[in-house]
């Protein structure tokens, strides 16, 4: 069952008070870092050391390859090296990132293209830290370049081409999620069995604290610190889409990072969009669907797919739960 709170407390991720019965000598190792432009952590429990901290090491490293792989700003990056070249002919790339475009155009077709890569043709002219938004004029001429059916990917040939010159693409809405998956499967083929790997709003929960799940907070859109729900988890994923990740005020305007396809202006509505589903792939392209969609469509959409649920918050700070989710606060 769902537990509602707004108190302080210190972390996202809160161990329950009562340790597992596991095997003496058992501990939990932990490392944080800042990785794919946001704080990353990785827990485990083993009971030897020093293999713990090398699968740690080796999950950072992993996520490291992948930041490199899948940053539109860094010029060195497979993912820049696309967005110069796809709009001139077809660009073999990297498996994995056929495999992330892959998901990413699915979610594309079954939200109709509120879930869309391409909305980096117009969000690379937004600059949330100097608090600059392209004017109309930009807007208007490059929001014809926000379209994911212009995207020719061949997973046959490993390859990929912008059939728009002008199109440009950006994962940020679906690879770390992704590169949280790949953490998790990690460890698995280790023999790890109880874990969680946490790239900012994205976490996937490996197993759970043994007698009891893993309990994970869903913070105040707008109470730094403070957390709106708790939600007892184990063996899942849940990802966090929210208008205060990366924004600025224009006014009374909040600009922020999650972009509507169809405007290229910042989505309205929504305060923040939680998804649970098996893969933090799916809940992470997931959350910035609904977050986009808004409460009634997006609701509609989690509940027409098997084992995903959402816990939403709108823009006067009301809580919505997916069919599911609403059941089990009732229960």
């Amino acid at each position: 069952m769902l537990s509602l709170s707004c108190k302080p407390l210190q972390w996202c991720c809160l161990l329950a008070l009562l340790l597992p019965a596991w095997p003496a000598g058992a501990e939990w190792f932990s490392e944080n870092t800042e990785l794919m432009g946001t704080s990353v952590s990785v827990e485990l429990w083993g009971q030897d050391g020093a293999r713990s901290r090398e699968l740690i090491a080796a999950v950072l490293a992993e996520i490291e390859r992948l930041d490199l792989m899948m940053n539109p700003w860094n010029p060195g990056s497979e993912l820049a090296r696309i967005n110069r070249e796809a709009g001139r002919g077809p660009v073999v790339t990297t498996p994995e990132i056929v495999e992330v475009v892959t998901r990413a155009l699915y979610y594309s077709r079954l939200s109709e293209g509120a879930f869309d890569i391409s909305f980096a043709s117009v969000g690379q002219y937004y600059d949330y830290r100097e608090g600059r938004a392209p004017a109309d004029e930009v807007v208007a001429r490059d929001r014809e370049n926000i379209d994911y059916r212009a995207i020719a990917l061949d997973p046959g040939a490993g390859s990929i081409h912008f059939t728009r010159p002008g199109l440009q693409i950006d994962l940020g809405g679906i690879a770390k999620g992704y590169a949280v998956d790949r953490s998790i499967e990690l460890l698995q083929r280790a023999g790890v069995q109880s874990a969680i790997v946490s790239a900012g709003g994205d976490s996937r929960i490996l197993g759970d604290l043994g007698d009891r799940p893993r309990t994970i907070g869903i913070r105040h859109p707008r109470r730094p610190g403070e957390y709106v729900v708790m939600i007892p988890l184990a063996d899942t994923a849940i990802s966090t889409s929210g208008d205060y990740e990366r924004f600025f005020m224009q006014g009374e305007v909040r600009v922020h990072h999650i972009l509507d396809p169809a405007t290229g202006r910042s989505t309205q509505g929504l305060q923040s969009a939680s998804v649970l589903a098996p893969r933090a792939m799916d809940s992470d392209a997931l959350s910035t669907t609904v977050f986009v969609l808004g409460v009634e469509r997006g609701l509609q959409l989690i509940n027409s797919l098997p084992g995903v649920d959402a816990i939403l918050i709108d823009g006067a700070g009301k809580l919505h739960y997916s069919a599911d989710l609403l059941l089990s606060t009732r229960g």
